[in-house]
């Protein structure tokens, strides 16, 4: 599925910013005052700030001269989760824009 067909699939529907037990993605579908939809901003807030603190450790770990292969793989692993849920959370974010938007 392209992008596009993406989000005209999930128009009037909330990308959430965790995954169900199959990996697949979870919609919310509501007005976005509900409890769930404050959960989700709240995940999303955490999301991003772990991301930011991560970047911040990666970029002291890189400027050591003696760091292991063990300790590159496992930032290389981190940095791709983290990478992963921020592009979830931006994906949930410009659709939930380009649907406001809309006449």
């Amino acid at each position: 599925m392209t992008g596009g067909e993406r989000d005209r699939a999930v128009a009037g529907r909330r990308l959430l910013p965790w995954t169900g037990a199959d990996g697949r993605p979870c919609y919310l579908v509501g007005d976005g005052t509900g409890y769930v939809s404050r959960l989700a901003d709240e995940i999303e807030d955490v999301q991003i700030d772990m991301a930011d603190h991560l970047l911040g450790h990666a970029a002291e770990l890189l400027r050591e001269r003696r760091v292991t292969g063990a300790e590159l793989h496992y930032l290389a692993l981190r940095l791709s989760e983290s990478l992963r849920d921020v592009t979830r959370v931006a994906e949930s974010r410009g659709a939930r824009l380009a649907h406001r938007s809309r006449p």
